[in-house]
């Protein structure tokens, strides 16, 4: 079965000894250079986490904008935006931009959303929740007038509109037709897996699943994806259906690649709890290319998934990621996703 493949990557930098990204400066820049390189090696995609007050990527459209403008067939995604943080008007002009530039290769992530380090970032950002609101409601009603704007939908009004007390009758600019098929929805439950198939979103799985059930992470992930496809089938859009999981896979060819993840080896998961439910994460693989496309293949999710985005370790560097690109580039032509 063919499948897309490509990067996942939080862009973390820090100044300490050792650090090939020291600064905020490196890991953009490098992700322009690490862009280039996973096209020239033959992935399909370029994705970047989302995340504020942290040292990692927090403002995704310049750099996929940039990235963009140096390559010519590889998606450049995001996994997700914040939407907590995002006026969806102006998410709208940035978004359609960066999809011109792009000529049509933007995969928007978005969501409500995951835990992070500030106690009150959207506070500081601007937005408060009001009385009886939470931030799941505020931020799907937000994905809806993005949704909306992106579509060409008249959302202000000229002062002829205005005067007449006649509807909206401006559309955001630029627009970017064929952008409202591009937006995938982050999900890390079930639940919300199956809403963003009723909603006609394509389905971004989380590296992530609350409400553990303690069966293996793909298959439950498997199942978060069936029935997102049913939901979607029965709910009329006519946008959505692609659906994304990411997993850590490390082929491992040289005596460079065993000394940095020879010892994942062994496909273990982990188990805890987050905001107060039970979580489960997906394991790492590592091995020969063998061993690891051997994992891939009974793995569940990764067997229902159209995308398959693989997290980067991007903090060691353009040139050893360059060579991680070509290994899995190699994986997936031994798993028969590309030919």
């Amino acid at each position: 079965m063919t499948k897309k493949i490509g990067f996942l990557s939080f862009g973390h930098h820090r100044d300490m000894p050792g650090s090939r990204v020291r600064t905020a400066g490196d890991a953009l820049r490098q992700h322009i250079d690490l862009a280039v390189a996973a096209e020239a090696a033959g992935l399909d995609g370029a994705w970047l986490r989302v995340h504020h007050f942290d040292h990692n990527l927090s403002a995704p459209f310049p750099l996929l904008s940039a990235m963009a403008a140096r390559t010519s067939s590889i998606d450049v995604g995001t996994g997700v935006v914040d939407l907590r943080y995002e006026n969806p008007l102006y998410l709208a002009e940035e978004a359609a931009a960066t999809d011109l530039i792009s000529a049509g290769r933007l995969q928007l992530g978005i969501s409500r959303g995951s835990p992070e380090p500030a106690a009150d970032g959207q506070a500081a950002f601007g937005y408060r929740l009001a009385e009886g609101e939470d931030w799941s409601t505020v931020t799907r009603g937000r994905a809806e007038l993005f949704r909306c704007a992106i579509t060409g939908e008249p959302v202000a009004h000229s002062q002829r509109a205005l005067a007449s007390g006649r509807a909206p009758d401006l559309p955001i600019q630029p627009l970017s037709p064929g952008l409202p098929g591009r937006i995938w929805w982050g999900a890390g439950t079930h639940a919300t897996g199956v809403w963003a198939g009723r909603a006609g979103y394509n389905l971004l799985s989380s590296t992530l699943l609350l409400a553990d059930d303690g069966r293996p992470f793909h298959r439950q992930q498997a199942d978060q994806v069936r029935d997102y496809r049913a939901a979607l089938a029965e709910s009329g859009h006519s946008t959505g259906g692609q659906a994304a999981v990411t997993r850590s896979a490390f082929p491992i060819t040289t005596e460079e690649d065993n000394a940095y993840f020879g010892h994942d080896r062994g496909d273990t998961e982990s188990a805890g709890f987050l905001d107060g439910l039970p979580a489960r994460s997906g394991p790492t693989f590592a091995g020969s290319i063998d061993e690891v496309a051997t994992s891939l293949a009974a793995d569940e999710a990764v067997t229902e998934a159209d995308y398959v985005l693989f997290a980067l370790p991007s903090m060691l560097g353009v040139e050893y990621n360059a060579h991680l690109f070509e290994n899995l580039v190699a994986l997936a032509h031994e798993l028969g996703w590309k030919n």
